[in-house]
């Protein structure tokens, strides 16, 4: 008899979490390409919106919501910082950089939450 539920999943610590949670913990990943239409603010806008309408509902939307805006504040401080050393002419590359590394990291993580994976971004500070 097979008892496997496509709406639940589980993940690596084996807890149970419904598709619903993962699709939104996979939104609030996503989101964070709003920058790419919405420049300065967007990334951040999509990721806390979601956070903030679905953190309540599981907590692993509400744990991939905070790391999604985590990610998304720092790369916020690595456009600036990047935006900084262009006066020295090596945030050049930098700036060149940093939206290739953003993109990849959204989709992987994307994908792991999706999967029901919690997922952390290398490479960023969390404030929440």
């Amino acid at each position: 008899m097979n008892t496997y539920d496509p709406d639940f999943d589980t993940s690596a610590g084996g807890a149970v979490i419904p598709r619903e949670a993962r699709t939104w913990a996979m939104l609030s990943h996503v989101s964070g390409l709003l920058g790419f239409i919405i420049p300065i603010v967007g990334s951040i806008f999509g990721p806390l919106v979601v956070w903030l309408l679905k953190r309540e509902t599981h907590p692993f939307v509400d744990d991939q919501g905070r790391e999604a805006l985590n990610f998304q504040i720092n790369i916020f401080i690595y456009y600036f910082l990047a935006g900084l050393l262009v006066l020295l002419l090596v945030g050049i590359l930098v700036l060149l950089l940093i939206p290739v590394y953003q993109v990849v990291m959204i989709l992987v993580a994307a994908i792991k939450s999706q999967e029901g994976e919690t997922f952390r971004y290398p490479l960023i500070l969390r404030f929440f």
